[in-house]
Order: C-alpha cells, then sequence, then structure tokens
C-alpha cells in the first residue's frame, strides 16, 4: 500500500450559480479503503460527486483535491479520467444507437490515450462480464436505452470493471434498485474492488452498506462533514434518522 493518499479532499468548497453547496468538506481516502457518505436530500451529496469528478457546472471557490498526491482542482473530466477517477451515475442516460461494446472500446481508448487492439479488448471485456456474471448480450445493446433500472446499474459497473479505476464513486448506486437488483450490483462491485483501489458510496440508506461494507461512514449535512465512524454509524443513522445531526449542524 502506498503511503500517499489515494484522494485527498482539503476544506473544499463549491457552489453552482452563485449558490454554495460545499462548505468545508475534508476527507481522506487511502488504498483498499471503503468510505461511505450520508446525508438527507439537498446536503451537499451529489455535488461533492460532481465536483470530484470536475463538472464544468460546478464552481470551487476554495479548498484543493489531491489525487495520488497531485492537484487535480483544475483539471478536466477526461484528465481526471484518465488518471484513474471514476464516477457512476446516480441516473445514467440513455445513448440510443450506440452499443456498450462501441461505447466502452472508445471509452477505454480514452483512459488509455491510444486504440486498444480489438482482440485485447474483447478479451478484456468478455473476461470482466464473466467476473460480473453477465450474457455475452449486454455488450450488444444500446447503452441504456431500453434497460430497466437494475440494468442501468448493472452497466455502470461493467464500465467500472473494464475502465479499471484506482478510485471510483458511487453517486447513489442503489437508487430505485429492488432488493434482488441491489444485490445482483452490490455483489459486482465488491467483485471489482481490490487493495489498490478506493471506494466512496454515495447513499441515503444503510441497506447498500449490508452488501458493500465500508470502513468509515461519514455524514453530510448543509455541506459540511458533521460526524465521522465506522460502520456502526450507519446502523445509527438508519434507527434515528439525520435529525439529530441537522439540528447540531443548525446551531453549530
Amino acid at each position: 500500500m502506498s503511503s500517499t493518499p489515494l484522494l485527498e479532499i482539503a476544506d473544499l468548497h463549491a457552489s453552482i450559480d452563485g449558490n454554495a453547496i460545499l462548505k468545508g468538506v475534508s476527507l481522506t481516502i487511502n488504498e483498499g479503503e471503503v468510505h461511505a457518505i450520508m446525508g438527507p436530500n439537498g446536503s451537499g451529496k451529489s455535488t461533492l460527486a460532481n465536483v470530484l469528478m470536475g463538472h464544468p457546472g460546478y464552481e470551487v471557490t476554495g479548498g484543493e483535491i489531491r489525487f495520488r498526491g497531485e492537484p487535480i482542482t483544475d483539471r478536466a473530466p477526461d484528465q481526471r479520467a484518465q488518471q484513474g477517477l471514476f464516477l457512476a451515475f446516480q441516473y445514467p442516460v440513455a445513448v440510443p444507437g450506440v452499443t456498450m461494446v462501441n461505447f466502452l472500446r472508445q471509452a477505454l481508448n480514452a483512459k488509455r490515450g491510444g486504440d486498444v487492439p480489438i482482440r485485447e479488448f474483447r478479451e478484456l471485456l468478455f473476461s470482466k462480464m464473466d467476473l460480473l456474471k453477465m450474457d455475452q448480450e449486454f455488450a450488444r445493446r444500446y447503452v441504456n436505452d431500453g434497460f430497466s433500472g437494475g440494468e442501468k446499474k448493472r452497466a455502470e459497473m461493467l464500465q467500472m470493471a473494464v475502465l479499471e479505476p484506482r478510485m471510483a464513486v458511487l453517486d447513489e448506486t442503489d437508487s430505485g434498485l429492488d432488493i434482488d437488483a441491489l444485490r445482483t450490483v452490490a455483489d459486482g462491485v465488491n467483485r471489482i474492488m481490490n487493495p489498490e483501489m478506493g471506494l466512496l458510496l454515495i447513499t441515503h440508506y444503510q441497506r447498500l452498506l449490508n452488501y458493500v461494507k465500508p470502513q468509515f461512514v461519514h455524514v453530510l449535512i448543509e455541506g459540511r462533514v458533521v460526524k465521522s465512524g465506522g460502520p456502526e454509524l450507519a446502523e445509527e443513522l438508519e434507527a434515528h434518522g439525520y435529525e439529530q445531526f441537522e439540528t447540531e449542524a443548525a446551531t453549530a
């Protein structure tokens, strides 16, 4: 394990359309660690995910993001992806007319900065589909076109498996999933995770954390991390909700 943190977020402030959303978020994730960020609607969870990936609609007004020891606060999304940062979306968009196989090959070419030979790509793709227990026919379908909620999230997991990021941010991957789909997606996450990788799970609920076990849980309220702890913190939130932390944040 490297002595340099995989991802460092230091006193991060960010806004959109002049409205401050993140108000001093600090977080450190090392290789092999799974962190979860939990919080109510409007707390800044998805904003944090977008800012980490460099979404141009958000303005960083203070603080710094470092990835594998290098500042990336001012880098473009494609540069961050090439370095090994990955974001799984809460609401993946459909791309009719573009097959999964072509989409994934172009994404891998962009990440590596050159054309991956077709044979090498096919071997990689089918090995990852075997890992995730996916039928090869899935790769011939158009990206998210007509997919169920569970299939969209499985497509995100296939992207993550093929791109092999060093740091993955999953933005409410459990959103809209029934219990069977949740188990399937969580199993995919666990199969992809490895000791050199970091994982940040963003979620409302503890149920995802029953299947993808975090070592660290953080509560985000009104753009700030107000509490950090172990897995037991998620259980506390499930039992008692966010009201205590919202009250503390309001009086701080």
